[in-house]
C-alpha cells in the first residue's frame, strides 16, 4: 500500500485530491495538512510514501516546507497547483530545485467530472517508488552567467548540428543538470520535447531560461533555429525539425501514446540531419522515444541514453537500450561533458554501450 499526505490549504481541493488518489486501490491517504508546518511534521509522525504539495499557503509555504522535509525526512514530494501565473511564470517550477521530482497541474472538473485524473494518479503512484537523498536545508545555488548569453564567441565547431533532447518524469531537472553545464556560446540549436502538464510548458521554459546560460524557449511555427538556443515543444504539438535548420509544429495523431512525441523529434532530426545530430533520451515512463532514438542512430547520428542509476524512472531511456538504439549509456552528470566534447570533435572514450 502507498501511503499519501495531502498538502493544500483549501479543504475543498484536499477532498479532490483524495478522491482521485484513493480511487486506487493501492494508494491510501494517511493523511492531510494545511500548511508547510503541518506537512513537515505529519511527515515525521506519519512517515508517508509520497507527499502532494500545495505551493501558496499560510504559515509556511510549499518551498520551506519542502526544504524542511528534504533535510529532516527526506521522500518523494510531487507540487500540485491550480494557479495559471505560476505556472506560466515557472514559480512553481523552483520547487523542483527545493527537491520535489515534479509538478502537476490539480485534477479540473468539467460538468462535475474531473479530466486527466489517470495519469495524474500513475505520476503520483509513480515517484512513489523514487529513492530520494537527504538535502541540505539552504544548498548554494549557481549563478547563471548572463554575459554569456549575450556572448556572440562561439566555441570550436564541428561536425554536430543540433542536439535534440527527449524526457518526460523527471525530466524538468534533468534537463536543468544539462542545459548548467552547457556553455552559453554552444555553436549549435538544442530542440526538446518534454512530456508535462498541459499550461505548464511556458512555465518551464521560464524557468530553465532563468537558471541556465542558454537562451530557453517555446518553439514556434517555421522558426529558424539558432546556436546556442534551446527550443521546447509546445503543448499538444509535435515539433519537427527540417531541413534548413526551420523548426515546424504538427497536429498529426498521437505517437507513443503522446503529443508531442519525443519520437516524432527523433525522427525528423534523424531524416534531415542524420551523422551531424546527437540525440539524448531521459528519464522517463512509457517508451516514447525509444524508437525514434534507433532511427537516429541507424541515420548514423550520435545516441545517448541516460543510464538506470541516474534517471528517475528508467522506462524510455531502458527501452532504447534494449532496442540497441543507444550508442552510449551515460550518468546525468556526465552527459554535458559528452555533448561539448562531441561538439569540439574531441576523442571519446565509451564507458558503456548498449
Amino acid at each position: 500500500m502507498i501511503r499519501v499526505l495531502i498538502v493544500d490549504d483549501s479543504p475543498t481541493l484536499r477532498t479532490v485530491i483524495q478522491s482521485v488518489l484513493e480511487a486506487d486501490p493501492e494508494m491510501e491517504i494517511v493523511g492531510q495538512a494545511r500548511n508547510g508546518r503541518e506537512a513537515v511534521m505529519l511527515c515525521h509522525k506519519l512517515n508517508p510514501d509520497v507527499v502532494t504539495m500545495d505551493i501558496r499557503m499560510p504559515v509556511m509555504d510549499g518551498y520551506e516546507a519542502i526544504q524542511a522535509i528534504m533535510s529532516e525526512t527526506p521522500r518523494p514530494i510531487v507540487v500540485v497547483t491550480s494557479t495559471k501565473s505560476d505556472r506560466e511564470l515557472g514559480i512553481t517550477f523552483k520547487a523542483v530545485e527545493h527537491g520535489a521530482l515534479m509538478v502537476l497541474g490539480k485534477p479540473k472538473s468539467q460538468s462535475g467530472v474531473y479530466k486527466d485524473v489517470d495519469q495524474f494518479r500513475s505520476q503520483v503512484k509513480a515517484m512513489a517508488e523514487v529513492k530520494v537523498v537527504r538535502r541540505r536545508r539552504y544548498p548554494k545555488r549557481k549563478k547563471p552567467a548572463v554575459s554569456q548569453k549575450k556572448s556572440n564567441s562561439k566555441l570550436p565547431g564541428g561536425a554536430i548540428k543540433i542536439i535534440a533532447i527527449g524526457a518526460s518524469t523527471g525530466g524538468p531537472p534533468a534537463l536543468q543538470s544539462i542545459l548548467r553545464r552547457l556553455p552559453g556560446n554552444l555553436p549549435v540549436p538544442v530542440v526538446v520535447v518534454q512530456h508535462i502538464s498541459a499550461g505548464f510548458v511556458s512555465g518551464l521554459a521560464r524557468w530553465l531560461d532563468d537558471t541556465v546560460d542558454l537562451r530557453v524557449s517555446v518553439a514556434g511555427e517555421s522558426l529558424l533555429m539558432q546556436p546556442g538556443q534551446v527550443y521546447i515543444a509546445p503543448d499538444d504539438q509535435h515539433l519537427v525539425v527540417a531541413a534548413g535548420s526551420r523548426v515546424w509544429l504538427k497536429q498529426s495523431p498521437l505517437t507513443d501514446g503522446h503529443r508531442p512525441s519525443v519520437t516524432v523529434l527523433f525522427e525528423s532530426v534523424a531524416r534531415n540531419f542524420g551523422s551531424t545530430a546527437v540525440g539524448v533520451l531521459l528519464t522517463g515512463m512509457g517508451a516514447d522515444g525509444a524508437r525514434g532514438l534507433k532511427a537516429l542512430r541507424d541515420a548514423g547520428g550520435y545516441t545517448i541514453a541516460q543510464d538506470e542509476a541516474t534517471s528517475i524512472i528508467f522506462g524510455m531511456p531502458g527501452e532504447a537500450v534494449k532496442l540497441g538504439a543507444a550508442k552510449e549509456v551515460v550518468a546525468l552528470g556526465d552527459i554535458a561533458e559528452r555533448l561539448t566534447g562531441l561538439i569540439n570533435n574531441e576523442e571519446l572514450r565509451v564507458k558503456s554501450e548498449r
